[in-house]
């Protein structure tokens, strides 16, 4: 008997290794491709930031991340970055997760409402920033509007507006397929629970504050991760919209380590890289922490 259950142990044991080698072997590609192009290019970035200059090589130890910090350029940048995405960012949640709720119901002209919101998806980045320069030029439609009732014509991106146009046009991309996912998580919630809340006589707003907003948590905060990452992001628009120097309210982070990088500052840009990827990794974790607190309950 105990001789049988032996055998039997080392047949389990040796397919359990079978299993982990062919599993090995699946995963190998990837594992180095990620190493490859992700990982051993951050330790390169690494190096730059704590070396004087890449030619020379000479160990400079914090010395790029002070100068950095002392820069007025970067101070700048990184003042409108966290700007834009503190205003930007509770904006694409919370307005999407309120057109989800809204064109859940059966309301009139919900069709073209979801047109008009998904379509920036479809749509070349270059041809929505063209849209909003005939808007936003200073011989645009929007001066045009003011002119006739009685307005002055305001320069739209080179003037303390600049900031709200830019965050309008971020809105505008992002609110489409931020609203799919709310909808998705939303039509995924249990009926049953609904209907007691009904039977319970629940109003529409504590069944959304106590129901729904629970259940959504864990949609909020990819939509949430995937809105700051994109507000990180917005130079590209800015750009196309702007140039290598905008206007300063829009100096954003992404213009200095570009300037950066054309003028092959390589130790600052880099130090500037692993600032910006210790405060996304800092506020994701953050994030992470308080959904796994607020959604502990639903997913129990």
């Amino acid at each position: 008997m105990r001789k049988h259950q032996s055998l039997k142990r080392k047949k389990i044991t040796k397919k359990t290794r079978r299993i982990k080698r062919s599993s090995g072997l699946y995963i190998a590609p990837s594992f180095l491709g990620v190493l490859l192009f992700f990982v051993l290019p951050f330790m390169v970035v690494i190096y730059y930031s704590l070396v004087d200059n890449p030619i020379s090589g000479n160990f400079v130890f914090l010395d790029n991340f002070r100068n950095i910090v002392r820069n007025a350029a970067f101070r700048q940048a990184v003042k409108n970055t966290l700007t834009f995405s503190a205003v930007s960012v509770p904006l694409a949640v919370i307005l999407s997760l309120l057109l989800a709720v809204v064109l859940e119901a059966k309301l009139p002209f919900r069709t073209q409402f979801r047109t008009f919101f998904l379509s920036p998806l479809m749509v070349p980045v270059a041809s929505i920033v063209l849209i909003w320069q005939v808007l936003f030029h200073y011989n645009g439609a929007v001066n045009d509007v003011l002119t006739a009732f009685g307005g002055s014509k305001i320069d739209w991106l080179k003037s303390d507006y600049a900031l709200v146009v830019v965050a309008l046009l971020f809105l505008w991309k992002n609110l489409g397929y931020n609203m799919i996912l709310f909808m998705a998580a939303l039509s995924s919630i249990p009926k049953d629970i609904l209907e007691v809340a009904k039977l319970e006589s629940a109003t529409p707003l504590q069944t959304f504050l106590y129901i729904k907003v629970r259940y959504l948590s864990s949609t909020a905060l990819f939509v949430t991760i995937m809105s700051l990452i994109n507000s990180f992001k917005v130079f590209r628009e800015i750009y196309l919209l702007t140039d290598d120097y905008p206007y300063d309210t829009i100096y954003m982070l992404q213009h200095f380590m570009n300037n950066k990088f054309k003028s092959l500052d390589y130790q600052t840009l880099s130090a500037a890289a692993i600032l910006m990827s210790i405060f996304m990794v800092l506020i994701i974790s953050i994030m992470f922490y308080a959904e796994s607190r607020f959604g502990k309950d639903v997913e129990g």
